[in-house]
């Protein structure tokens, strides 16, 4: 890509896990406006469960999430409990009981737990809601700290997948992010999830950090084709020490420019292809016979704020701290303070303090969206008629592209959008186009590459 065009687009912009986006969440959405919510969903309509673990045993310099550093496990513990508690407050509140279908625990460090503690969460879920026998249930690990006997007993518990975070092989760089992980843990760490029957193994890659060079990103691309992981995501760092103090410890002068993280983010797309890894939207990478490669094929790939899903529920419910949710009417987020999260399940009500409400123009751009950071295509036409609205709704968007269109990051074919091969690491500025919420926002978002 010439860099003055990669200047052009490389705009901060959502990652678009959800439309509207976070930052437009407000206080008028509470626990009242999220029972009801609750309350309204039926037999039909599959679930979705997410359960965020806010505890890591040290800082990641890079890491954006919402977690807090912990020594002891008693705070740990304290929180299992409570969450526990908020699975059997939010699972009486769905008066209907539809299947759950995926799962997923994140965080922090979710193998922070003890097995015991794990496991009886999944119990209570289990008494909670209607689990499906084949749902998919996905853990995030850390690969210094999970033990074997510990992936044995999730595995008892009903996990189906892990997440392992690797972000970069390389020495040099895993010491500047104050993350030791040798490949040789890794290794071990695949190997016993293999033993214990988990057949999906997700790794997560980074490029963008610091002391990093295009070199390492296709070694550590190589080296996960080497452990087989059958789904990989390469991101982006996000360098925001404004927002994340920690991240003050990464000095800037360390961290490669625009056009170094371009080459860094399609040296690593390039490898992981030539691997034998399918290419899917942003970031996303899954080898052929994976379910994710299926639902791409079948225009059934979604977006969540997992990122890439075959996930087809309408409805995920979030538990913990800071999680969020997403339901035909709109998103809601759990308070962020520990504290504050804890008192509200404790006297029996959702710890919900902010969300958004969706109209139909919000849901037919999130279609919109949606479409083209899964396919690389939407029928603007045919996405209108859903909605009852004729495709110049969008006229002034046809418009704004032109430019990406004359530099050849866009195809326009009447109502007919495509991204090109050369746009696709800048397909989120090109759904920035559709973002009427962005002007208020963008300061709180990464770059596009």
């Amino acid at each position: 890509m010439d860099s003055t065009i990669l200047q052009r687009y490389d705009r901060r912009v959502p990652r678009y896990t959800s439309y509207p986006t976070a930052p437009h969440f407000h206080s008028g959405i509470g626990a009242d406006t999220y029972s009801r919510w609750l309350a309204a969903i039926g037999d039909q309509s599959p679930l979705s469960l997410y359960f965020h673990v806010p505890f890591c045993h040290e800082m990641c310099w890079y890491c954006g999430c919402h977690t807090k550093i912990v020594r002891r496990y008693e705070p740990i513990g304290g929180y299992a409990a409570t969450l526990a508690d908020e699975v059997k407050l939010i699972g009486s509140a769905i008066t209907a009981r539809p299947p759950v279908t995926h799962m997923h625990w994140g965080g922090g460090t979710p193998t922070i737990l003890s097995v015991e503690d794990f496991t009886r969460i999944m119990n209570t879920i289990r008494g909670s809601f209607l689990v499906a026998p084949d749902a998919e249930i996905a853990v995030e690990m850390d690969p210094r700290t999970v033990t074997q006997e510990m992936i044995a007993g999730l595995a008892k518990a009903g996990m189906t997948r892990a997440s392992l975070g690797v972000q970069d092989f390389t020495e040099r760089v895993q010491t500047a992010i104050n993350r030791i992980q040798p490949y040789e843990m890794t290794a071990r760490v695949v190997g016993w999830l293999r033993d214990a029957g988990i057949s999906g193994v997700n790794f997560d890659l980074m490029y963008g950090l610091p002391h990093q060079t295009v070199e390492d990103v296709r070694r550590s691309a190589d080296l996960t084709a080497e452990l087989k992981a059958d789904r990989v995501a390469v991101f982006g760092y996000a360098h925001v020490p404004w927002m994340k103090t920690h991240q003050r410890m990464i000095p800037e002068d360390a961290l490669p420019d625009g056009t170094e993280r371009f080459e860094q983010a399609e040296a690593a797309a390039m490898r992981l292809v030539e691997n034998g890894y399918r290419r899917i939207g942003l970031d996303h990478f899954a080898l052929p016979g994976d379910a994710m490669v299926e639902a791409l094929d079948a225009g059934q790939l979604h977006r969540n704020f997992q990122g890439y899903t075959t996930d087809q529920a309408q409805a995920l419910i979030g538990f913990g701290a800071s999680s969020i949710g997403a339901l035909p009417q709109g998103y809601v987020q759990n308070a962020v303070p520990l504290r504050a999260w804890a008192d509200a399940v404790r006297h029996g009500r959702p710890a919900v303090d902010k969300g958004i409400a969706l109209s139909d123009e919000d849901r037919l751009r999130r279609a919109v969206i949606e479409r083209l950071m899964c396919d690389l295509r939407v029928d603007l036409s045919a996405e209108c008629r859903r909605y009852n609205e004729s495709a110049r709704h969008f006229a002034a968007e046809l418009q704004s592209l032109q430019p990406m269109a004359e530099d050849g990051l866009v195809i326009i074919d009447d109502d007919r959008i495509e991204i090109t091969e050369v746009g696709q690491p800048l397909m989120r500025t090109v759904c920035a186009v559709f973002d009427t919420y962005l002007a208020s926002g963008a300061g709180r978002h990464s770059r596009a590459v």
